[in-house]
């Protein structure tokens, strides 16, 4: 009577899945040696056993060689990025110089143009 009713959501067909309720424990009769004949309720399934102690290992395991690659191989990255970046700048420089030049032209051609009128 005072159990809250929850309403189920009808599926698009119109069909209405029923809701359903957990079963409850089963009542497990037992006696002892005493002559106990007391009910109790089924008992709780066994906890999961705790996982077993996590070994600290390295996760990649390098061998000298293998070191020695992968220094290489990271001396070869920087090397090839910081290259890419000094041409870029080398390239900035350039393009800001040119434009510079062309101004000095542009300016002294107006100049010398205002002066000959």
């Amino acid at each position: 009577m005072f159990r809250p009713r929850i309403p189920t959501m009808p599926t698009p067909t119109g069909i209405v899945a029923p809701l359903i309720h957990p079963a409850p424990a089963p009542i497990v009769e037992h006696q002892t040696a005493t002559g106990c004949t007391c009910q109790h309720t089924a008992p709780a399934p066994a906890a999961v056993a705790a996982p077993a102690a996590v070994r600290s290992e390295p996760a990649v395991r390098l061998t000298p060689t293998g070191l020695l690659v992968a220094v290489g191989g990271g001396a070869a990255v920087v090397l090839v990025v910081g290259a890419v970046l000094v041409s870029m700048l080398l390239a900035v420089a350039i393009t800001a110089a040119s434009v510079a030049v062309c101004a000095v032209v542009l300016r002294s051609m107006v100049s010398s143009n205002a002066r000959h009128r």
